[in-house]
């Protein structure tokens, strides 16, 4: 073979500028990660129940759910977890191979089976569909550097303002806060409920009677009366907003005319939605996380430099005082084991140059070898783009191990 391309230079040079193009063309197209994609794609299925126990969580969501799930092309196995939280999670795990979008579409197909009988909570909260990597790609922190902002006030502003915005930047599969945003708590004191002969029920029926919006209808609507000119929505009842508005919702009307209202037998405020999370960054500082993972096959270093640069944007909006930090980030262990590489085979070009001038003392048999080098790497990431790889620790450990053996197999064939 050596023969045939020696007695046709130009044609191996052809072939040579077209394994180089194409890895060329590869290397902007390969996705890049830390590892390489080696486990079964899984979708996970998450679920929130407030206020419910580890056991009412696994006997009215979690099992209901995992009920359902039944009847998928290449499912290995199903797990899932319930929390005092109220959270649930359910992961289902197919074999290598799967189109993780169609089995995406599969589970969704079966949650809405399961949908009609989850408690009308966990329909009101959402359930979410997730086809992620199950590592973080990295995560975000803000926190108040001059102490403005306690823990809850940076979790909802996280929450209501970044985590929307994070989870739409090309690449990312699914943003998790941890903690909640700011909600209306009713601090319900069972004494003067037993006082006032009520329940818990009689509270909550109350809230959802009176906290509604209620339209009715238009004034001067189409068709108009001549002369018309004034077409204005008349609104009887808006959502109320303040503690204290919540706390004047009748509850009970008595015989002797007297109104037992929520604030009789409750306390309500405006704090966070759960308190069973609290982080802390920089010294112990309250600060606010959102954790990212990425979409199986997406490049990396692009999401994580879309997500700094749209985290960058966002920060001229930020209350005074805020600032970002990003405690764990994936992307420097990959990008130092590019540099490496890169290091490595310049090391390498260089040596073989000046070693085969050094002793065979001819410019044409040194740049046989020092071209071999770079033809072959470039095509190297032709092949790994063509059988679907990425460009990850291994693959470049890998190419740094083979560098070695490509110069001294280029080395023997010249002396041959």
């Amino acid at each position: 073979m050596s023969k045939f391309f020696l007695a046709r230079p130009v044609f191996a040079w052809v072939i040579a500028i077209g394994i180089m193009v194409l890895g060329g063309l590869s290397i902007y197209m390969l996705p890049i990660a830390q590892y390489p994609p080696i486990a079964p794609p899984s979708i996970a299925i998450s679920a929130n129940y407030p206020g419910a126990s580890a056991e009412t969580v696994e006997n009215t969501v979690t099992q209901i759910i995992e009920q359902k799930m039944t009847g998928f092309d290449n499912l290995l196995y199903m797990s899932a977890t319930s929390d005092s939280a109220g959270g649930a999670r359910i992961e289902l795990t197919f074999k290598p191979g799967t189109n993780p979008d169609l089995a995406w579409a599969q589970v969704q197909n079966k949650l809405q089976l399961a949908t009609a009988s989850l408690p009308e909570t966990v329909q009101r909260y959402g359930l979410t569909v997730s086809k992620s990597t199950r590592n973080y790609l990295l995560l975000v922190g803000i926190y108040s550097a001059d102490g403005s902002m306690d823990g809850f006030d940076l979790q909802d502003y996280a929450q209501s303002n970044l985590e929307n915005v994070i989870s739409r930047v090309p690449g990312v599969g699914e943003v998790t806060t941890f903690g909640s945003q700011y909600a209306m708590r009713i601090w319900i004191n069972p004494e003067r409920l037993t006082d006032y002969q009520m329940t818990v029920d009689d509270v909550v029926a109350a809230v959802k009677e009176h906290n509604v919006e209620v339209s009715a209808g238009q004034f001067g609507g189409v068709p108009a009366a001549p002369g018309q000119r004034l077409n204005a929505a008349i609104i009887v009842q808006n959502l109320l907003k303040t503690p204290e508005e919540f706390g004047a919702i009748p509850i009970r009307n008595n015989p002797d005319g007297s109104v037992v209202r929520v604030r009789d037998v409750a306390r309500t405020e405006m704090g966070a939605e759960s308190y069973n999370m609290e982080t802390y960054i920089h010294d112990g500082k309250p600060a606010s996380v959102l954790a990212v993972r990425q979409v199986a096959g997406a490049n990396a270093l692009q999401t994580a430099t879309a997500i700094r640069a749209k985290v960058a944007e966002m920060s001229r909006y930020f209350p005074h005082g805020m600032k970002v930090v990003y405690p764990v980030d994936t992307t420097p262990f990959t990008t130092a084991a590019i540099h490496e590489v890169e290091k490595t085979l310049l090391e390498a070009i260089v040596l073989v140059f000046f070693i085969m001038w050094l002793f065979m003392g001819n410019i044409r048999a040194t740049l046989i070898p020092t071209i071999a080098v770079p033809v072959v790497l470039l095509g190297t990431f032709a092949v790994l783009g063509a059988f679907g790889y990425s460009i990850n620790m291994l693959t470049m450990f890998a190419m740094v191990l083979a560098i070695g053996l490509l110069v001294d197999d280029a080395i023997v064939v010249v002396e041959t």
